[in-house]
């Protein structure tokens, strides 16, 4: 949020010093349509902010952006009315203040989208304390300091298994792949051969053998669908192994398969697409046509669109309740479709049925159980809207017990199996609780302050 309230300052400052040399001495200032201006180049950002956040689908994220961009452009047209005939001097300069602050706005964006990474989930800083111990006082992080910062923890401490996953991502990013897999080797123990760690742990071993998929990054891969048979990465390698195995036709059954059951706008899919074809080239076989998406979300249609537009606030309420329906209708015929569930939880929470996201986070926590970050949403939608006086119910308590059993220092966790702790007077448990929520947030922090002072009114009883 404050990357995004930055990004803004920023932007403004220089729109500002763009636009002012083109206004000045303007006898008649259009306050209003320069008002309109911003509230308009604001709620783009906020488009797509909701966008790269996963609140929003393409269509919904397209419909938004379009509405806007019509209002905004229509300032132009109401500043010229507003403006007097004889006063003013030029009038090609409020013209082109619009278009630049426009084109300035637009590229951000564009540049942004290009290099930046909009659909990179939430990590919230403070489940991160891990993280933070290593980043310098100039906010860089030296990635040789830590390596040699979290190998020297582990060795006090190699029952550490988040430890272990950070060593091994970390020797990831420096393109150290046999390092990575070592260390992915001993998180996988201390997981209980969790499927995502297995997965990167195979991955590992493929990119450490220049790409040949060894004995034991096979039985990694299937270790891995053990857990969870949607698994991509874990499926694109074992039909990479066919392939290098002189299979072609089944490595293109399998990579056929799971283009199925992906996304369109998945980042992989070009990546896969790509495979399919030089697999099917080298081979001598034709590339199989493309798959009906079972994944894929019905969305509006470019008239749908255009309609849009010229819909009321109430019009196009229904119109995303009606997208929404649909999606649910299609998921009762489609029951493990997991990333339909995530995006149907998502979209539930932006149209303010918090019910009907948690019951939808709760079909894809079921398909993936270890997964700590799904069951985070659906601990978010069963809390929202809840007064910290409103008991906490038994269903709710059983969700977040899991969350703390996947991942120990979750502050959602910890503050809400307290709170639940103290309205049942287990005074000493819900200290437990909080003290270890004291220890995983900043000092700082607003949340710190309230976790202290819930910890001094529990002492006075």
């Amino acid at each position: 949020m404050l990357v995004w309230l930055a990004f803004a300052i920023v932007s403004a400052a220089v729109i500002a010093a763009m636009i002012r040399p083109l206004t000045r001495g303007r006898a008649l200032a259009p306050a209003r349509a320069s008002f309109d201006r911003r509230v308009y180049r604001d709620q783009l950002l906020e488009v797509e902010r909701d966008h790269g956040r996963g609140l929003l689908s393409e269509a919904e994220a397209a419909a938004a952006r379009l509405e806007v961009e019509r209002r905004l452009l229509a300032t132009a047209s109401s500043e010229r009315r507003q403006a007097s005939p004889g006063v003013g001097g030029d009038r090609t300069a409020p013209m082109l203040a619009v278009a630049l602050a426009l084109l300035v706005s637009a590229g951000a964006i564009a540049v942004y989208m290009v290099n930046g990474a909009p659909l990179a989930p939430d990590q919230p800083y403070a489940a991160r304390a891990a993280e933070r111990s290593l980043v310098g006082a100039n906010g860089s992080l030296d990635l040789d300091k830590t390596v040699a910062t979290l190998k020297a923890r582990l060795a006090s401490d190699p029952g550490d298994a988040e430890g272990w996953l950070l060593l091994a991502r970390t020797e990831a990013a420096q393109g150290r792949w046999q390092e990575s897999a070592s260390a992915f080797h001993q998180a996988l123990a201390l997981t209980q051969q969790r499927g995502d760690v297995a997965a990167a742990y195979g991955e590992m071993l493929v990119l450490a053998a220049d790409g040949m998929v060894t004995s034991a990054a096979r039985d990694a891969f299937v270790m891995a669908l053990t857990k969870d048979p949607k698994t991509p990465t874990a499926r694109f390698y074992l039909a990479l192994a066919d392939a290098q195995a002189g299979n072609a036709q089944a490595a293109l059954d399998a990579w056929q398969k799971l283009l199925a059951d992906t996304p369109a706008d998945a980042p992989w899919v070009p990546m896969l697409k790509q495979h399919m074809a030089d697999t099917a080239k080298a081979a001598g076989l034709s590339v199989p046509p493309p798959p009906e998406s079972a994944t894929a979300s019905p969305g509006p249609s470019a008239d749908d669109l255009a309609a849009a537009a010229q819909m009321t606030r109430e019009q196009r309420a229904s119109m995303a309740r009606a997208m929404v329906e649909r999606l649910a209708q299609r998921l009762a015929s489609a029951p493990d479709d997991l990333p339909g569930w995530l995006r149907l939880g998502r979209a539930e929470t932006v149209l303010g049925d918090t019910d009907k996201a948690a019951d939808a986070f709760a079909h894809a926590a079921a398909l993936k159980p270890d997964d700590p970050v799904i069951l985070a949403q659906e601990v978010d939608a069963l809390m929202a809207g809840r007064a910290p006086t409103d008991a906490i119910p038994e269903a709710t308590r059983a969700v977040l017990r899991k969350l703390e059993a996947l991942d120990a220092s979750d502050p959602r966790a910890l503050w809400y199996l307290g709170l639940a702790a103290a309205q049942d007077h287990h005074v000493d448990e819900a200290k437990s609780y909080w003290q270890r929520l004291l220890s995983v947030l900043p000092a700082d922090s607003e949340e710190h302050k309230m976790v202290t002072t819930a910890l001094d009114a529990l002492a006075g009883k």
